[in-house]
């Protein structure tokens, strides 16, 4: 039978979540103030990565400025998801490593469609 006061970590995580669970060890003491504070901030940096590379990747996926009432409701909708994500997969799959690919991606799309409009607007002129 596991001890209830300890929780294991994984120690082969992926790179980003890696970098904000090091210093933790293979498992976590929870009747330790500091352990599991450690534990609390790292899953917080994780989320809070995984929510801003959401929000550019949505940003730059969508060109279509949105009305402020839904803009509301597909931020509060990305927020949520995400936690949800990051709370079941964070630690078990790259998430932030994918949508930082992803973000990327859709980034070096919208700069060359930047300079395609760019170039068509200089060449009417």
């Amino acid at each position: 039978m596991q001890d209830m006061s300890t929780l294991p970590v994984p120690t082969d995580l992926w790179p980003v979540a890696d970098f904000f669970f090091r210093g933790l060890g293979s498992e976590v003491n929870l009747n330790n103030e500091d352990e599991v504070a450690i534990l609390f901030r790292s899953f917080m940096l994780l989320y809070l990565t995984t929510v801003v590379l959401t929000i550019i990747t949505f940003k730059l996926g969508f060109a279509r400025k949105l009305p402020m009432l839904k803009a509301v409701v597909v931020y509060s909708v990305l927020i949520i998801g995400t936690f949800l994500l990051t709370l079941i997969l964070g630690l078990n799959l790259p998430l932030p490593e994918s949508i930082a690919v992803a973000a990327v991606i859709l980034g070096i799309y919208r700069l060359r469609l930047h300079r395609e409009r760019s170039g068509r607007e200089s060449q009417q002129s």
